[in-house]
């Protein structure tokens, strides 16, 4: 068998797998034997990168790397629908569609109405060439490499069994639909991101938004996006009704949510707005609403649009549920940094302890944030406070019925002076709103903490451990630092053993480490030594040094014994570092015993040095100038630009001020530094100007 052959047997035969398994919920094969095919397939692929077929399973997992996106024309404008809050809105609908349609007869479809960004993919002979967003609705952001990521939306459309006859496939056509996160991916994201000391996301579809426009698809793809199908397009009348093409796309194997329904009437349609309105919460995305459009398509065309909105369809919006709670006490828990968060332990109003029951989950908890936010609620214990999920998702407290309180006995709040888990004094930094245990090194949750931390992905990327694994090790007295982990041996942790149990559920599970997990966590730990400078740096746990920060002053300084020594002034003149990142590195650095581990991780040999080569001067026609930038560019990434300026002779400053000659304005420039280089009269320059500088 041919090269060719091998590569389109493989191509065809992983497709039917994908499409037999998410659409037909039917595992051909094992998840191994699946893996072994698709990593020939990768293989075969790299070596002969010409005969990789556009419709090849292997995009599924992404690697393509994305500059800037090309904004792309949509064939069909993609119009926003009107929305309501209320059912006399949808009965003045029913009323002019009636009269739009001279009193004939017509029917409606109803579908939920899913949090995520809306998308347009476009299928030429069966094949997916091109998934783009909304954008104003008239240009989208051409995002293929990751719309291609999603593993229930087919790369080629497959010949599927129906209970009715199929249409021919049109030639070309589009499909419309909603990319979302998952909750479950929705609350993995947020937990890594929080481990990495990074900014969490606020709700699914935020974090949906992101993920789509990420400009490495391999990242796009670990994220678990998915899309849920509502709309079909052609030049070609092909379907009749609007329900006609929601079969027809289930059964050519697009993702098609099965919550839809024919309504007869505007009396069926609220039927099944309150059908759902609480239904809802038991699905695996978020929600925010009804869609509802009229059936038949030809109708759909004699009704028309607005200049914003097709007159056809329009959505429901549902209301935030708020419920009351009683505040039965705050709990308080520290973090790796030392920062305490208060957290708020809620019931329902009858006090049962059962917490309190809010869009479709048991909610007993709702983080309070800081001191700050206790006084800015006013609260107190036995407090009756209202309660609702921000995006649906995480429950924070918006309230107080003061009211209530005339027949409630309360108690202040009194905030804790020492720390809940190793009894130290707290400390409260001028102009900050957390409070922090000092207590760094001898705090549990901190050190367990800052070890959970050294392993993350993003930092020393250990996936063999965990927070149990973790946990058992640090009781056993085998991890008080980071830099304890290269000293583990076989014999230390074999047969180390420990039982779990769940405070809430009171579910137990057994920790334990056999001769396999042994072997797998001491050659992570053996690899880790391999990892970057930049993530070494990001492992260390420096306070406000997150994943991005440590990349720029890797990039800056090279090597760890640069950034030791240097200054605040020099510290400050590292690009986007400003004053209390400098200050925080100067303390770090300042302590004896934090160099002492940083040696410690340095004879364990790992890497304390970028791999970079030094910076070749290219001329000196920046000489003497001063530069900054914000944004994304199309031609170079942030790190390019900094080096193109470095062998010029340019420097870099770390802050916009009347010192500054060049603001570099790339996509999605900062409006702050923007705004005060306005007010300062520094000169902003595009991307393309900065080429032209050098000649280039």
């Amino acid at each position: 068998m041919s090269v060719a052959d091998r590569i389109n047997e493989l191509t065809e035969r992983l497709n039917f797998y994908n499409h037999r398994y998410y659409q037909d919920s039917v595992s051909e094969i094992s998840d191994y034997e699946f893996d072994q095919l698709l990593e020939e397939l990768a293989s075969l692929e790299n070596q002969y990168p010409d005969l990789k077929r556009p419709d090849s399973p292997t995009q599924r997992v992404g690697g393509t790397i994305t500059k800037n996106f090309a904004a792309v024309e949509h064939r069909y404008p993609m119009l926003s629908l009107g929305n309501t809050y209320n059912e006399q809105d949808l009965r003045d609908f029913d009323e002019r569609v009636r009269k739009g349609l001279n009193g004939a007869d017509f029917e409606y479809v109803c579908e939920l109405k899913f949090d995520g960004i809306s998308l347009s993919m476009t299928y030429e002979n069966g094949v997916l060439v091109r998934g783009v967003t909304r954008g104003d609705g008239v240009r989208g952001d051409d995002i293929t490499a990751n719309v291609r990521t999603i593993k229930t939306m087919p790369l080629k459309v497959q010949e599927s069994k129906s209970n009715f006859a199929l249409p021919p496939l049109p030639l070309a056509f589009e499909v419309r639909g909603e990319g979302f996160m998952p909750i479950s991916s929705f609350e993995k994201l947020n937990k890594e991101l929080e481990e990495a000391d990074e900014q969490t996301y606020a709700n699914p579809r935020n974090a949906a938004s992101g993920a789509f426009k990420l400009q490495d698809s391999a990242e796009s793809a670990r994220r678990g996006l998915d899309c849920y199908v509502y709309y079909f397009l052609s030049d070609e009348n092909v379907f009749e009704t609007h329900s006609e093409s929601l079969e027809a796309l289930k059964a050519w194997g697009f993702n098609v949510s099965p919550s839809w329904e024919k309504c007869a009437t505007i009396d069926d349609v609220l039927a099944y707005i309150h059908q759902w309105e609480e239904k809802r919460h038991t699905l695996p995305l978020a929600t925010d609403g009804i869609v509802v459009k009229v059936n038949s398509l030809a109708q759909q065309r004699e009704l028309g649009f607005t200049a914003k909105s097709p007159r056809w369809a329009i959505a429901y919006k549902y209301k935030a549920e708020n419920k009351p709670g009683v505040l039965r006490f705050v709990s308080y828990q520290v973090g790796r940094t030392g920062a305490l968060t208060p957290v708020a332990n809620l019931d329902n109003i009858n006090e049962d302890g059962k917490g309190l029951w809010l869009s479709g989950t048991r909610v007993k908890r709702a983080s309070l944030h800081n001191a700050n936010e206790i006084e800015r609620l006013g609260l107190m214990l036995n407090d009756v406070v209202f309660v609702e999920k921000g995006g649906e998702i995480i429950p924070k407290i918006t309230g107080v019925d003061t009211a209530a309180r005339a027949s409630r006995s309360l108690t202040p709040i009194q905030y804790p002076t020492h720390c809940p888990e190793c009894a130290t004094p707290l400390i409260r930094k001028e102009g900050e709103a957390n409070h922090y245990c000092p207590n760094d090194r001898g705090c549990p949750p901190q050190i367990r903490g800052k070890i959970e931390h050294f392993i993350h992905r993003k930092a020393m990327n250990l996936d063999s451990l965990g927070e149990g694994k973790i946990e058992l090790l640090f009781d056993k007295g085998l991890l008080q630092t980071p830099a304890d982990l290269y000293d583990l041996t076989y014999e230390k942790l074999f047969g180390l053993e420990k039982v779990i149990t769940d405070e809430e559920t009171g579910k137990t599970k057994r920790i334990g480490f056999k001769e396999k997990t042994v072997e797998n966590i001491l050659k992570g730990i053996e690899q880790s030594k391999q990892v970057s400078f930049k993530q070494v740096l990001f492992a260390i746990g420096i306070r406000f040094v997150g994943a991005t920060v440590a990349e720029k002053l890797a990039a800056y300084f090279k090597n760890i014994d640069a950034l030791m020594n240097a200054d605040l002034e020099a510290l400050r003149n590292v690009p986007e570092i400003g004053e209390k990142i400098a200050q925080s590195l100067i303390e770090y650095f300042a302590d004896n015993q934090n160099r002492a581990y940083i040696e410690r991780l340095r004879a364990a040999g790992l890497k304390m040095e970028t791999d970079d080569l030094p910076v070749v001067m290219e001329s000196n026609t920046l000489e003497g100038k001063t530069f900054l930038y914000s944004g994304t560019f199309a031609s170079m990434s942030r790190e390019q630009l900094e080096n193109k300026i470095e062998a010029n002779g340019g420097k870099l400053v770390s802050g916009v001020s009347g010192k500054l000659n060049f603001l570099i304005v790339g996509e999605k420039a900062g409006a702050s530094k923007l705004d005060k280089a306005t007010k300062l009269g520094v000169k902003m320059i595009s991307e393309t100007e900065f080429l032209e500088m050098l000649g280039e």
